[in-house]
């Protein structure tokens, strides 16, 4: 039976990384959904989000350039809360995986628990699907704004978003769906690609998740009534091993990673805690 795969992003149904995701992974013969937001939802994580009137959260069928005989929506709600939706069959039958993507720019060391191209597949592990976030590494962290979560936002128009390396990383995703097909059920692979094309990419490295992420956020001035931040490039040394250190040196990388649960290995000692009944 054909795996059926969501196609999920964080940057909104126009976006270009969407098509070249979805027509990757159709070209391979798989059945492809495609939902993802209305509008942009940088930054979301895996909140559950969405815009509703009367009830009803509003879904508008698309047709994406370039992708044929794919059926997409454009849904107002936040990428986790779409595959929540997609998980419950809101747009035909129920995922067996999640791709989320390409997202416009790296989502690398521990700065992915704000991304929501990542949420989207932590919302898929949670329900124990596998799922694949993908990010090109196309960004400047002197662009970073901290509506995207300290994640870079390029200064480019739309002729130079299409003109970006799409199919390096969208060709790399399609490969790793049978490596991730075959680890235990809830798992999920966070790939960075560097912005290159497929010959100058220097290979495929697995690496662990940096401490910190491309950029940080700083407080630029505070006022009565307001906050105004600053985000500049991260000053921490790359840590050799780690995401961002591959991404560096030309390689594209691969982090499993998984939803957050019970931390096991942490003790705590709650014998002189006194729980007492209120008095009524």
């Amino acid at each position: 039976m054909t795996p059926r795969i969501l196609i999920t992003n964080d940057d909104g149904i126009d976006a270009p990384g969407l098509r070249w995701l979805a027509r990757a992974a159709r070209r391979q013969g798989f059945d492809v959904v495609v939902a993802a937001p209305l509008t942009e939802a940088s930054g979301t994580s895996a909140a559950m989000t969405a815009v509703e009137k009367n009830g009803k959260i509003h879904v508008q069928p698309r047709e994406l350039p370039g992708v044929k005989n794919v059926p997409a929506y454009a849904v107002a709600a936040s990428p986790a809360f779409i595959v929540l939706l997609a998980i419950r069959g809101a747009f035909g039958a129920p995922p067996d995986l999640v791709l989320s993507g390409i997202n416009r720019g790296a989502n690398a060391g521990a700065a992915v628990v704000h991304s929501g191209t990542v949420g989207a597949t932590l919302t898929a592990s949670h329900a124990g699907l596998h799922g694949l976030a993908v990010s090109l590494d196309v960004l400047s962290p002197a662009n970073g704004t901290a509506a995207s979560g300290g994640q870079a936002i390029a200064d480019l128009d739309k002729t130079d978003d299409e003109q970006r390396h799409w199919t390096s990383a969208a060709d790399l995703a399609v490969k790793l769906l049978p490596t991730l097909t075959h680890t235990p059920p809830g798992t999920i692979l966070n790939l960075n690609v560097p912005d290159l094309h497929v010959d100058g990419i220097r290979g495929l490295r697995r690496a662990r998740l940096a401490r910190f992420g491309q950029v940080q956020m700083s407080i630029a001035e505070a006022g009565e009534g307001f906050v105004r931040t600053a985000v500049q490039a991260a000053d921490e040394p790359l840590e050799p091993g780690t995401d961002l250190a591959a991404l560096a040196e030309g390689y594209a990388v691969v982090t499993p990673i998984r939803a957050p649960g019970e931390a096991t290995d942490v003790k705590i000692n709650l014998e002189n805690i006194v729980v007492q009944t209120p008095a009524f």
